[in-house]
């Protein structure tokens, strides 16, 4: 979230306006009922939130739920054991760079790398894992750290993936001209470390995975810019203020805290949820790879990753 927009005086949602924990746990239990396997925590940064622990807990106790975080990993050294212990299964950082002037360039940051790094060995030690690193490339920006970031990672047991740079939202700037393909980060590692194609680990998995020939572990690949893949999207978001959407370049959301404020039984979100489910024909990527004007979107930082 920049601070040239979100600074000390930026008028925040008021308390009254964001889902309780209550409210939040009460639609996990629905969304699971109607087939969502696996739920992911984000943000903005997840950690910041007033005692998210209560919250892990809660959701940790809905049956047959896979329960993870994406974090930028600044407060996660000193908060991973007690995720853990709340019941998170798996974390994923949020690093574009191992040298520190690019990190902070990239990601408007105070805090070193340093403290990322130290943050993802306390989620391995305390069994958040496999950890999950995902670096956003931007050509021009950050891209000489793809090597130095496979080298560091590789052999650690943990999974780097490379994300082709996007336009999520309005405040980026984004260009095509600074999308760097995933083929080129393919081919770019490979010279260096022999890589071979993965299956994916679940129909729609949104990664690509490659695999070091080695034996030294995994990367992975998400190509929403030049290899869309909205036809097999399974995913959907819900913001902290209630809303529901159906893409993560979505311009309007669906309004799920008016139903769970004015009294709508279970039965009622229930159809609500599955009506916007089976009605949604959002496919902005293939649009965009077709150079259609795109519409002004939510924030990334408003809806997650």
């Amino acid at each position: 979230m920049p601070k040239t927009v979100f600074g000390r005086d930026y008028p925040f949602l008021p308390r009254q306006e964001i889902l309780t924990y209550e409210e939040i746990v009460r639609l996990a239990r629905l969304f699971a009922a109607q087939g969502v396997a696996k739920i992911r925590l984000t943000g903005g940064e997840p950690l910041l939130r007033q005692d998210i622990e209560h919250l892990i807990e809660q959701l940790a106790a809905i049956s047959g739920i896979e329960l993870t975080l994406t974090t930028n990993g600044s407060l996660l050294a000193q908060r991973a054991q007690g995720l853990r212990d709340a019941g998170l299964q798996r974390v994923t950082v949020s690093l574009d760079a191992l040298d520190d002037a690019v990190f902070k360039r990239m990601n408007d940051a105070e805090y070193p790398v340093a403290k990322v790094l130290a943050g993802i060995e306390a989620a391995a030690a305390c069994g958040l894992t496999p950890v999950k690193i995902n670096m956003v490339v931007k050509r021009g920006a950050n891209d000489n750290q793809i090597l130095p970031l496979a080298r560091h990672f590789r052999g650690s047991g943990h999974i780097l993936r490379f994300i082709e740079y996007m336009d999520a939202g309005n405040a980026n700037g984004w260009r095509m001209d600074e999308v760097m393909p995933s083929a080129e980060v393919i081919k770019l590692i490979d010279a260096e470390h022999p890589l071979a194609a993965a299956d994916p680990n679940y129909t729609g998995e949104v990664a690509e995975r490659w695999r070091y020939r080695d034996g030294s572990g995994e990367i992975g690949v998400i190509s929403s810019v030049t290899q869309a893949f909205c036809s097999t999207c399974t995913r959907i978001r819900l913001s902290t203020d209630g809303q529901l959407y159906t893409c993560l370049f979505a311009n309007t959301g669906h309004d799920l805290r008016q139903l769970l404020r004015t009294g709508a039984s279970d039965e009622a979100l229930t159809a609500a949820i599955a009506r916007l489910w089976q009605t949604r024909d959002a496919r902005y990527s293939e649009l965009r790879s077709a150079d259609t004007v795109a519409p002004r979107k939510i924030e990334m930082s408003y809806i997650g990753g």
